[in-house]
């Protein structure tokens, strides 16, 4: 059998392809549309898994509050050094924002050892008091989200979005539930156990081409 290739494609080029056949395979109406549509599609595009658009969840002001903190010049805090490479600075420098993963911080590293917890945990104390008006990006660690709703229920200073898409079969979907249950923050999730670095990244992703554009 022959694999018939379609022509060679420029990096632009190739993602335009990319969100056009999204589109042409899901019909509208769409579950989602504008900018939700903008954000769901380029996580199909991420993972090209179509399932997701029946766990995407938006809080309604989750679009407006992190374009407007992206083009207030917020910090972006990611749980992992893999979200945080996703996001690349051609898109935050122009907005003058920076990307901080304290995972491999050596205080945390210690504190981590000290409390037998998790570094993800231990970065999320660390981060926690200069948290107000970021954007938080989870996407692999529970216990970071974990964290992250303890300190708000505690009165800590909130974000302006919380990307609440850790991935896995230990407490992930229990994480985002616990978040969604006790806390208004604006926030975005795939709720259930997907997730992942890659669509914590393209989230903020495709929020900062937002705040690009305007």
């Amino acid at each position: 059998m022959t694999t018939r290739l379609q022509p060679y494609f420029t990096p632009d080029t190739i993602e335009a392809r990319s969100f056009a056949i999204i589109d042409s395979e899901v019909p509208e109406p769409r579950p989602f549309e504008g900018p939700q549509w903008d954000i769901a599609r380029r996580l199909i595009h991420t993972t090209a898994d179509f399932d997701l658009l029946n766990h995407i969840q938006f809080h309604p002001d989750a679009i407006g509050t992190g374009v407007a903190a992206l083009r207030n010049g917020c910090t972006v805090f990611t749980d992992t050094e893999m979200a945080r490479s996703g996001i690349p600075l051609r898109r935050m420098e122009p907005l003058g924002c920076a990307v901080s993963c304290l995972l491999n911080r050596p205080d945390v590293v210690e504190a981590a050892k000290r409390d037998k917890t998790t570094r993800a945990h231990a970065a999320m104390n660390a981060a926690s008091d200069d948290l107000a008006g970021s954007v938080v990006a989870i996407g692999n660690a529970p216990t970071a989200l974990i964290r992250l709703a303890e300190h708000l229920a505690a009165g800590k200073p909130a974000p302006a979005l919380v990307v609440a898409m850790p991935v896995g079969f230990v407490n992930a979907s229990e994480s985002k539930e616990l978040f969604l249950n006790t806390t208004d923050v604006p926030f975005i999730t795939i709720r259930g156990r997907k997730g992942g670095s890659a669509l914590a990244a393209a989230t903020v992703n495709a929020l900062a081409v937002m705040a690009l554009q305007q």
